[in-house]
């Protein structure tokens, strides 16, 4: 039977997805990585003043490394549930996934380059 819509159970379910964040802020030290670098690129981006949709490209390469880390977290949890003990198979599913994660950190690093280089390069004056 399918739950009804209700205001506690959104509530609750955004309880849940912010203690998935927090779980995965807590047991991935690339995650740290990611937030060392995401506060790092909105600090420059405010600091030079991007324009609307400079910071559209910035948001967007920063939610893509977030859900890929994120995503890979997950897989990474549900394989060792599935599999406890070493298992090739594993270990190449959560290989390909933590390629997934840097993937869209190589992307987003090219998008910073393009959006906030002109900026760090400019000559004064």
């Amino acid at each position: 039977m399918k739950a009804s819509f209700s205001i506690t159970g959104r509530i609750k379910s955004f309880k849940y997805a912010g203690q998935g964040i927090y779980t995965m802020l807590k047991s991935q030290q690339n995650a740290w990585i990611h937030a060392a670098a995401t506060l790092l690129v909105c600090l420059a981006g405010i600091w030079f003043g991007l324009s609307s949709s400079e910071w559209c490209w910035i948001i967007l390469a920063c939610i893509a490394v977030w859900t890929a880390e994120a995503l890979n977290t997950a897989f990474e949890f549900l394989a060792d549930v599935a599999s406890p003990g070493y298992h090739p198979l594993v270990k190449k599913a959560k290989d390909v996934a933590a390629g997934a994660v840097l993937i869209a950190a190589i992307g987003a690093a090219i998008i910073g380059i393009i959006i906030l280089g002109p900026h760090l390069f400019q000559q004064p004056g």
